[in-house]
């Protein structure tokens, strides 16, 4: 019975070769997108889960309350994870980690490696699960001159993992250096981590660069902890939520934890609230994989369907024969499994054939490997998709009456040709929603790279002052500046996003609500390398003697201040005096996700230790080689390792971008298989009209009116489903839109042209078919078919 089954199977898909294909196409499409993004998904949701006690392992949060709302920052005091170790018995371990955005160089007789780290303290590998190939957890940070290297760091040092324990190397950031011995190695940190680093170092000395900064009110470093088991987060939120006010009445700033592998995905927080973050990505992705499916499913069900009338006889002679409706079902269901399972094997090469550029789309590193997780989620999307593909027509097929069937006629009610366009209207709504999405993510893209930001971020390359640069950096700058090509050369702090903020600031006036500051710490000519312009003020001179107990705000600073008329005004700063000499006008720091936040200037040339040179246009890649060539011979065993700080603004979007570009390909994909449908839809459509074609032409229609009666109903079922559509394209759109501070206003165009473009699709894949059948010979048409 069951080989009987399957030779019917064979028999059914040879004999309608076409829809097999429309099919295979369409499935194997909508699965291997599905797998695609089932693997990107996977990867997304598994971040920072690999740690042994996940389920313990927490994040301190702080909801800093001001006048604008609450804003919740990473970072806390340094003096937190020590505190609350000691005082909340629910801890188990705590550690600390700093916020360093720059690049150390770690070097030792021969080699200067520009690399990452982190200052932790002694319990980081006993809250983490960082796994230590040498060294002891307990014991590798008890010393303040130790330091944990990675396998790879280790390998670019000495070329070996083996002996290396014990070795003297030294570490070098802005001014600060120290020889440290390395006392452990860690693996490599995995890909599916968040956190990226080649090494650790002891909060202890971190805490010594800090001085008097150790304070707390002072928000330096990250908070981590590993709660006992049985602890209740939520009564621990409400333990600790007063706890910096317990040490700062002023303070305020509250206390809340969050867990540890929430932190990539949710990442978003609104007035104090989890606002989304990566995860929106996760869920837009995981819609497009389910809206594909559905497409390529309403192809199978509406071909399934529409063909019914050429297997009439078959169902009509079977239950004449004593089948009953449900070994109908089985047969019919069992051709949709086989059919879904086929696409599978061809999805599964399409996936394969596919990851390269899908990773270098993504940043991922996806492999497809047959691990349980993988093989059981493709066996069961799978089983879902001929589940769904074939509910329908299954039930359809069998519940023909074989007395009619048998006679020739099909028994076509209303409700089934009514499902049917209402099929291929849902297909093409998602279409067209697609479509509208893409066009507008495109556009705010476009807006964000092309908006002013306030600054001059081309022709700027930046690199991280090592070695003798370091030493001696003003002499640097000033022979770099006479190279031929260069317009002006400077250093500073980071300027797009990795700045430190500051509540540390007081001026005359303040109400008890803390702002927080972005401050960036300047040489002279940063401001005019960077091409910020003045409001008003000066900018850091040599002309005015020494400028460091000077300070420049933006306006959003001094609106934040409540000052009227600022310059020579005087603040506080950690203490000292700074007399205000210039407001900047306000410039985009940070990504358009964000207003403008309140910031200021320091002049600091000891830590402002990020060199950046303005080249000019067009002579980039000669004037970077003379500068490649002079940092060669004045700093010897040194990298010239810089980058464009154009490229660091564009990673701020590097997520719409990839949204964008795989959005671009999801929604091509997606029209593809809907005008698969469509196409055999139209085929099928002229079949069955076929005679009436040829008597139309015998009675002196043109090929005109036959390509318009075939294309006209067609017509009419995408136009419904683009009235659909767009007010439901303009719903989505104007949520992902909040997310961005400043963004692109919603023109017309926008979804008139999305409309047009799948209407005209569906004229070309219909017309073909049209005008096919238009011209064919009426004495063929009128044959007995």
């Amino acid at each position: 019975m069951f080989q009987h089954s399957l030779l019917l199977i064979y028999r059914n898909f040879k004999r309608f070769k076409s829809t097999f294909f429309i099919n295979l196409v369409g499935l194997s499409t909508g699965l291997a997108c599905t797998l695609l993004i089932f693997l990107w998904v996977n990867d997304e949701v598994s971040m920072d889960k690999f740690h042994k006690n996940d389920s313990q392992l927490f994040q301190v949060m702080t909801n800093h309350d001001n006048s604008e709302g609450i804003e919740t920052w990473e970072n806390g005091p340094g003096l937190l994870a020590e505190a609350l170790a000691e005082e909340m018995p629910e801890v188990a371990y705590a550690a600390s980690s700093s916020i360093i955005p720059d690049m150390f160089t770690i070097s030792d007789k021969e080699n200067h490696i520009s690399a990452t780290g982190q200052f932790v303290s002694k319990d980081f590998f006993n809250v983490f699960s960082y796994t230590l190939t040498q060294g002891d957890k307990d014991q590798v940070l008890q010393d303040k001159n130790a330091i944990v290297i990675s396998e790879a760091l280790a390998l670019k040092l000495f070329n070996t993992t083996q002996n290396v324990v014990g070795k003297t190397v030294e570490w070098q950031i802005l001014q600060f250096s120290k020889p440290v011995i390395i006392s452990g190695i860690f693996e490599n940190i995995p890909p599916n981590s968040s956190e990226q680093y080649d090494f650790v170092l002891s909060f202890e000395e971190f805490k010594d660069m800090l001085g008097s900064g150790l304070h707390w009110d002072n928000h330096n470093a990250e908070t981590y902890l590993l709660l006992k088991e049985g602890t209740d987060p939520h009564q621990f939120n409400n333990k600790i939520s007063g706890f910096i006010k317990s040490k700062l009445p002023a303070s305020n700033v509250s206390l809340f934890i969050r867990p540890f592998s929430d932190k990539y995905l949710y990442d978003n927080y609104e007035n104090g609230v989890q606002a989304g973050g990566r995860i929106e990505y996760v869920k837009l992705f995981s819609m497009i994989a389910i809206f594909i499916l559905v497409i390529a499913c309403i192809n199978f069900m509406n071909l399934s369907t529409a063909k019914a009338s050429r297997r009439i006889k078959e169902v009509g002679i079977k239950k004449a024969m004593g089948a009953n409706r449900e070994s109908l079902i089985l047969q019919y269901m069992g051709e949709s499994m086989l059919m879904a399972f086929a696409s599978l094997t061809v999805a599964l090469m399409f996936v394969e054939l596919s990851l390269a550029p899908f990773n270098q789309i993504t940043g991922k590193q996806l492999v497809l490997s047959l691990d349980p997780r993988f093989v059981l989620a493709a066996l069961g999307v799978s089983f879902l998709t001929g589940l769904l593909a074939g509910s329908y027509p299954a039930l359809y097929l069998s519940g023909f009456k074989p007395a009619i069937v048998l006679r020739g006629k099909l028994d076509s009610p209303g409700g089934e040709l009514w499902a049917r366009k209402g099929l291929v209207v849902f297909q093409f709504a998602l279409s067209v929603i697609m479509i509208v999405s893409v066009l507008v993510v495109y556009k705010q893209i476009e807006y964000v790279q092309t908006k002013n930001l306030g600054y001059n971020k081309d022709n700027i390359i930046y690199f991280n002052a090592e070695g003798k640069v370091q030493d001696n950096l003003n002499t640097f700058l000033s022979e770099a500046k006479r190279i031929p090509g260069v317009i002006q050369a400077s250093s500073g702090g980071s300027i797009i996003s990795d700045h430190g903020s500051t509540i540390g600031l007081m001026w005359e006036g303040k109400n008890k609500d803390d702002v927080a500051f972005q401050t960036v710490a300047v040489n002279y000519d940063m401001i005019e390398t960077l091409g910020i312009n003045m409001k008003e003020g000066r900018t850091f001179s040599r002309d005015f003697g020494a400028d460091t107990s000077k300070i420049i705000f933006n306006e959003a600073g001094v609106k934040a201040m409540g000052m009227k008329d600022p310059i020579g005004k005087v603040v506080n700063l950690w203490g000292e005096d700074k007399k205000i000499i210039g407001v900047a006008k306000d410039f985009h720091f940070q990504s358009l996700h964000e207003r403008v936040k309140p910031l200021f200037f320091r002049l600091e040339p000891k830590t402002a230790m990020k060199v950046m040179v303005k080249i000019e246009a067009g002579r980039e890649k000669e004037t970077i080689e003379k500068l490649q060539q002079f940092y060669k011979g004045y700093n010897p065993g040194f990298v010239f390792d810089y980058r464009f700080l154009n490229e660091d603004y564009q990673e701020l979007y590097a997520a719409e971008q990839r949204v964008a570009v795989l959005s671009k390909f999801f929604a091509g994909l997606a029209i593809l298989i809907s005008c698969l449908g469509l196409f055999g839809l139209a085929a099928f459509t002229a079949e069955r009209r076929l005679k009436e074609i040829g008597v139309r032409k015998v009675l002196g229609a043109s090929e005109f009116n036959i390509v318009y009666l075939l294309s006209s109903d067609f017509t009419k079922l995408v136009l419904t489903s683009i009235l659909i559509a767009l007010p439901l394209s303009y719903l989505i759109v104007t949520y992902w839109l909040r997310n961005f501070a400043y963004r692109i206003d919603l023109e017309l165009w926008y979804f008139i042209s999305a409309g047009l473009t799948a209407l005209l699709v569906a004229w070309f894949t219909v017309g073909m078919q049209a005008v096919k059948a238009a011209r064919v010979n009426p004495s063929q048409c009128l044959k007995d078919v």
